[in-house]
């Protein structure tokens, strides 16, 4: 065996479907966007595949027992990031999630680049346990450290961000072996301060609760979006009204249909046979991720790459779901698909944990 990376034993079939993915977005981009205040936004994108692809190589290079053994000033580092962006972030559109880059015209989201250091921390923490069932004290100390930034993200205020925080905790603890009587225990309770729950949610993330159950009741305000994505997503058909033809997203009916609704809009321009291929290509994506996870050389990397697998397919299905109905609108993004930097960067570099890990089993 080489003691020496080499690019040549990275998961290339993984990285060729998330480019083939990234490449469909671009188009989408393009498409959606043409001819409005946005139409720079898929060479934006292009810039931000590149620069991801960067970003996961560097992700690759640090070995990643390093990395897990600098969780602690890593989670330090995240709270003092999200509190910073409390501090020194720009609002947009009612949330203050982003912090602005000097110089360059851009913000980043630095509640993204904390998923990283959750999928770590939560890798490290059930790591450490060095035992094949988690018990309840373990589950509520790792929730309590989860808790935090959740905390932080919720008060931007920034619901979808912070539920793939909780997808990645409970990813870790499924695979960690928690007891199904601690699950239904825990989802008892969950139930129970549900209504709690709701009086700390703003007033915008109520109305789209409301609206998910019952968007007719409000066609025009809180349920808009969701009536016409739905719309247009059925109006693709079998094989769709091709690209730059789709008429909710040209007539912008669609609202964000580069972003958060990217998969409306590509269901409505390549139809149902579009839309299988795509969701086949995220089926595979997450597949290799799971396979990698299975030839870890440790309790460690499979516990990154799991967490990567649990993150990728919450994004995917709630993306999925929201735009079709079947879930609430929650602003998170399709991965490697929706525009936006921060997002982009953070999943290639989780692919990077993810080939950090498959790299390490051809070392010595």
């Amino acid at each position: 065996m080489s003691k020496y990376l080499s690019a040549r034993d990275l998961d290339w079939p993984l990285l060729m479907i998330v480019v083939l993915i990234c490449a469909v977005g671009v188009l989408q981009i393009y498409s959606a966007t043409i001819d409005t205040n946005y139409s720079s936004a898929w060479w934006k994108q292009i810039f931000y595949v590149g620069g991801g692809l960067v970003l996961m190589w560097l992700a690759v290079k640090v070995d990643y027992h390093t990395l897990i053994h600098y969780v602690p000033a890593l989670y330090g580092l995240s709270i003092v990031a999200l509190l910073g962006t409390e501090l020194l972030g720009s609002t947009v559109f009612g949330s203050k999630r982003w912090i602005p880059i000097p110089g360059l015209g851009m913000r980043l989201q630095v509640s993204e680049f904390v998923k990283l250091v959750i999928i770590l921390l939560v890798a490290r923490y059930l790591t450490d346990l060095k035992r094949d069932e988690l018990e309840i004290r373990e589950m509520l100390v790792l929730s309590g450290l989860v808790a935090v930034p959740v905390l932080l993200v919720l008060a931007q205020p920034d619901l979808g961000t912070s539920l793939t925080y909780m997808a990645v905790l409970v990813t870790g603890a499924f695979i960690a072996g928690l007891r199904w009587k601690y699950v239904a225990a825990i989802a008892v309770v969950a139930v129970l301060v549900l209504p709690v729950g709701w009086h700390f949610l703003k007033d915008y993330q109520k109305a789209r609760l409301v609206s998910f159950m019952d968007p007719e009741r409000d066609p025009q305000g809180t349920g808009y979006q969701l009536i016409q994505s739905q719309i247009a997503t059925g109006a693709g058909g079998m094989f769709g009204k091709g690209v730059t033809k789709g008429t909710q997203t040209q007539l912008r009916f669609l609202p964000v249909p580069h972003t958060d609704f990217i998969f409306s809009a590509f269901a409505e321009e390549h139809g149902f046979v579009g839309v299988t291929i795509v969701l086949s290509l995220y089926f595979v994506m997450i597949m290799r991720v799971v396979q990698n996870a299975q030839a870890a050389p440790d309790r460690a990397g499979m516990y990154l790459c799991m967490c990567v697998a649990g993150l990728l397919l919450f994004h995917t299905l709630v993306n999925v779901g929201m735009v079709v109905g079947r879930m609430p609108v929650t602003g998170i993004p399709l991965p490697f698909m929706s525009a936006g930097g921060s997002s982009i960067w953070s999943n290639f570099m989780a692919l990077g944990l993810v080939n950090n890990v498959r790299l390490r089993t051809f070392i010595n």
